[in-house]
């Protein structure tokens, strides 16, 4: 998890497969995270939680709001962005464990509990992402197979 208030950056990761990339962006404060989650929940492992919250969705998703709020952002005008939740097999009936869908719904059961809308998002599908949040405008590159666009 990156967050800044410093319009010049750009925050970026790379090889979203089941993996989720989330924004938060607040255009008015000009502040900006991204979050890299592994999983959806915590419960499976506490102690890997407690090490390192930001690879679950249900606690790394309340931290990147807090450290956004810290830097000015208010949650009346943030806008978030959603990239990832591929299946992770060439052939989607071998994915039993259907960790990126898993990953997506746990996010908006979450978000939803809290009254929070996703305003753009690109997930599913089998293919790997790169995403990159421009924190000054909030502008999100989507990058797939060399392909770029903004969502």
């Amino acid at each position: 998890m990156v967050v800044s208030k410093h319009p010049d950056d750009s925050i970026i990761t790379h090889a979203l497969g089941s993996c989720l990339g989330i924004t938060v962006h607040d255009p008015v404060a000009q502040v900006g995270g991204l979050l890299h989650v592994m999983l959806p929940l915590s419960t499976i492992d506490p102690a890997k939680a407690t090490s390192n919250p930001h690879m679950f969705v249900d606690t790394g998703v309340p931290r990147l709001f807090l450290e956004c709020y810290k830097l000015g952002a208010q949650k009346s005008r943030v806008e978030l962005k959603v990239v990832g939740g591929a299946c992770s097999k060439a052939n989607p009936e071998d994915d039993y464990f259907e960790i990126g869908k898993r990953n997506f719904v746990m996010l908006r059961k979450l978000l939803w509990k809290n009254g929070v809308l996703i305003k753009s998002h690109d997930v599913g599908g089998t293919h790997s992402r790169t995403m990159s949040l421009h924190v000054g405008t909030g502008d999100v590159i989507l990058q797939i197979n060399g392909v770029k666009s903004i969502i």
